[in-house]
């Protein structure tokens, strides 16, 4: 049961989690709960962790130690990446279903040019390019990275959730599955 509380602890984040409430999430008295803290704290502290638990008042919570500070500065340092925007998602979902798709084909289903949400998920390795279609021009094709995969914490591209179409909306249920698509669903 301290492994459970290392990981509620964890879960919580900086908000930590007070003694009662471990103890209704785990089923163990409050007494029991702060039993098993100090047994973590002390199993952390003697391996030689670089996290601990650490208690304010009733709380409870998992950090860093303070020894790695300097190191954990340098982290915060790092400039994390905006999240992406609703042309970027719009994008890489029709990559994502779709692939390998053309830009053109893309820019066909939003209705609007789609450089930009391309370049930035090319930007994040989330789309790669994957050939060229065998059409005039010989357009660029994209799909999808191992990255995306991870990003979005699926093991293999059949894990994406099937989109819900609303019956009197063909017109989405087109875009996203062309006559003839061997993926379509079945119509029952």
């Amino acid at each position: 049961m301290t492994a459970v509380i290392e990981g509620l602890l964890f879960a919580a984040g900086e908000e930590g989690l007070s003694a009662r409430q471990l103890a209704e999430y785990t089923g163990l008295s409050v007494e029991e709960v702060h039993d098993r803290c100090e047994d973590l704290r002390h199993r952390l502290r003697e391996s030689g962790r670089g996290i601990q638990v650490r208690k304010i008042q009733d709380t409870y919570q998992l950090t860093t130690i303070p020894e790695h500070a300097p190191y954990l500065e340098k982290l915060s340092e790092i400039p994390r990446l905006p999240p992406l925007s609703q042309a970027a998602l719009e994008t890489l979902a029709i990559i994502a279903y779709r692939q390998p798709v053309t830009r053109m084909d893309i820019e066909e289903i939003r209705g609007v040019r789609s450089d930009r949400a391309l370049a930035t998920l090319l930007g994040r390795g989330l789309i790669r390019e994957t050939g060229r279609a065998d059409a005039p021009g010989r357009p660029i094709l994209y799909g999808t990275t191992t990255y995306f995969l991870e990003y979005f914490g699926i093991e293999t591209l059949d894990d994406l959730p099937f989109p819900e179409l609303a019956a009197a909306d063909e017109e989405a249920e087109f875009a996203l599955f062309p006559e003839g698509d061997s993926d379509r669903p079945d119509e029952t």
